[in-house]
């Protein structure tokens, strides 16, 4: 049969709008609002082997972590996969990457025949363990974590198997998450019924043959990417600051990253042992973080299917920081995207200076539990808004305002101001851009930013988890580093606790203020190239303060206009 390259770029385009379907029908169908609002959830198609043929990535750490638990799935049944089964998944030593975010599958028929798959992964609200939301820095195994689901059938033939479904979810707290996994198998329905009737139209040898021919051409340009990257061998470190159990603990990410014609191997050999607490990685969440940052690098337009693999090699160590063994605690693993990027975009700033980019702030998110007095109903809120820093510039560049960070890559949302308060007891005091926050250079860094709610529920929980509150995102090039995180919790009573980066609060009074600020990113080239009349508008517009411009970027301003002074800043400047 003769290929018809017009044909495999419709069945590439074909294969995005299925999921993108699915994923808009996720986000309207689920409850929670970190999948409804936040959209933290991925949908794909695989084919019969489990091979990637398209996704949709609302948070791209969740992105490259289906395939390998679809094709684990198939070695896990064989021969007892059948038309109408649904099968869950979330175990993070069989190849998934975080215990909360749970997958459903479902396989696609053609009559008898195994032709594909839909799927769908997205972060529960909760997932069971000693913690109500899932995220427990105090955990020093998977069983103090979470529920684990190793590859399980809660659908057979079309019927729910009752037993293993009520199994499930009596060791979840929360209604509304077996509600989100209905919404999941929904959102896989929609995939099926689409990529069925493709096939269908095309033909199965036909459909099969131009998949394959998509496979490859996707791998010759991620190869001709990889080309333009000079042959060498590169290093890079990143670091995790403590653990959540030893104060002012460090560990540290090693990469060593050979490019080699049109293949890249990133080894991780060297990296720090695992910890003793909940800041480790899955081998999943770490290949995926790695895939990100790399995509990152090359052609936005590259197509994300299994051809766009082939060429990238990950040497992660059983027993690191990044790749923890059986029964280590490893909720955090995707949270260590942002040191791992600094890695890569450290190792790889010499060999390719145009494509990285500066540090982008690490998350310090906030999760609170309760009780909604309004409501009379147990409630988990991830606090979205106030997580989200500044990326890192690049040349030409400045960074993105209240991006996130880099494992979300823009994918996580903002929570609608009014359904926050809506869906919490919460209300919500202020949602700003942090001036100053931005790491300067010729181009800046993203805005951070500050945040404030009061709290509403009486003996609310609070677990935060993140970093930055050490070291903030780093320049490039002569670009200066951004800002730190801090939450602090102001109770009605006067007293300020500042909390840690890992830390389990217990008993937090109604009326106490939340105070969250997220740091900036860095700053790429000097900053006293950056155009003058920018920084005067900026100035103006608040993002930077007065004394900034003169100290950081060399810009005199005249009092009252904040027009530029020429003669003093050129002053300024030549003094630099």
């Amino acid at each position: 049969m003769s290929i018809d390259p017009i044909l495999a770029s419709v069945m590439q385009r074909a294969f995005k709008s299925i999921t993108d379907e699915m994923s808009l029908s996720l986000m309207r169908t689920a409850r929670s609002p970190i999948l409804c609002e936040a959209k933290d959830f991925v949908t794909g198609l695989y084919d019969a082997r489990g091979n990637m043929l398209e996704q949709t990535e609302n948070l791209p750490i969740l992105s490259f972590s289906v395939g390998p638990v679809c094709k684990y799935l198939l070695e896990y049944f064989k021969d007892d996969i059948h038309p109408g089964d649904v099968f869950f998944h979330n175990d993070v030593f069989s190849f998934g990457n975080q215990n909360n975010d749970v997958a459903a599958f479902k396989p696609i028929f053609l009559g008898e025949k195994l032709v594909g798959w839909a799927a769908t992964k997205g972060h529960q609200a909760d997932i069971g363990g000693a913690v109500k939301g899932g995220y427990n820095p105090q955990a020093t195994e998977v069983f103090q974590e979470a529920i684990r689901i190793p590859p399980v059938k809660v659908v057979d033939r079309g019927r729910v198997r009752k037993d293993v479904w009520d199994l499930i979810f009596a060791n979840i707290r929360l209604q509304i998450v077996e509600e989100d996994m209905r919404a999941e198998i929904g959102a896989c329905t929609v995939g099926e019924r689409r990529l069925k009737a493709l096939i269908e139209k095309i033909g199965l040898e036909r459909f099969e043959e131009h998949r394959d021919y998509l496979f490859a051409s996707t791998e010759k340009l991620m190869r001709e990417e990889i080309r333009a990257i000079p042959n060498g061998v590169y290093r890079g470190e990143g670091k995790i600051f403590f653990d959540g159990r030893h104060p002012g603990s460090e560990f540290t990410i090693r990469v060593t990253i050979t490019v080699e014609d049109d293949h890249v191997t990133f080894d991780y050999t060297g990296t720090d042992k695992q910890t003793d607490g909940f800041v480790n990685g899955t081998y999943t969440s770490s290949a995926s973080a790695t895939t990100l940052t790399f995509l990152q690098m090359v052609n936005p337009d590259i197509p994300h299917n299994e051809g766009m693999l082939r060429p990238l090699k990950f040497i992660i160590p059983a027993g690191t920081v990044l790749n923890a063994s059986y029964p280590k605690a490893t909720t955090f693993g995707n949270h260590l995207c942002p040191p791992n990027a600094d890695a890569i975009q450290k190792a790889l700033a010499s060999a390719m200076p145009k494509r990285v980019c500066a540090g982008w702030n690490h998350l310090l998110c906030a999760l609170t539990t309760g009780r909604n007095p309004r409501k009379d109903e147990d409630y988990v809120d991830i606090f979205f808004m106030g997580l989200k820093g500044g990326s890192g510039a690049m040349d030409g560049i400045d960074g993105y305002d209240h991006i996130g960070m880099i494992d979300a890559s823009g994918g996580l949302l903002d929570q609608d101001y009014e359904m926050f308060e809506q869906q919490t007891p919460h209300l919500l005091v202020k949602h700003e851009y942090l001036r100053d926050s931005a790491g300067p250079g010729h181009w800046r860094g993203g805005l951070g930013v500050d945040t404030e709610f009061v709290v509403g529920s009486e003996d609310t929980q609070l677990v935060t988890f993140g970093d930055g509150d050490v070291r903030p995102a780093f320049g490039l090039f002569g670009g200066k580093e951004g800002t730190l995180n801090f939450i602090d919790l102001k109770a009605p009573d006067g007293t300020v606790y500042r909390t840690t980066s890992k830390d389990l609060v217990k008993g937090v009074k109604k009326g106490t203020r939340f105070v969250q600020q997220a740091g900036g990113g860095g700053g790429y080239g000097d900053p006293r190239l950056r155009p003058a009349d920018q920084v005067a508008l900026e100035v103006r517009n608040g993002v930077v303060s007065v004394e900034a411009a003169k100290d950081a970027y060399g810009v005199a301003l005249k009092p009252g206009t904040f027009e530029v002074d020429g003669v003093a800043t050129a002053r300024l400047r030549k003094g630099a």
